[in-house]
């Protein structure tokens, strides 16, 4: 493998390490976000039904 090869392996390589790290970072983004939306359905669903809140 020459050089120029190893070069070109390192920067795919770097660029799927920041894809990968990327990917993670908007699937637990999402993951918080589906649970404060459904905290928030719930909230509403218990006010509009008159049912207390615990805040």
């Amino acid at each position: 493998m020459s050089s120029s090869e190893k070069y070109v392996a390192a920067a795919y390589g770097v660029f799927l390490v920041f894809v990968l790290v990327w990917v993670v970072i908007i699937s637990t983004k999402l993951a918080r976000l589906e649970r404060e939306t459904g905290e928030l359905v719930r909230l509403a669903r218990g006010r509009v039904a008159g049912e207390p809140t615990d805040g």
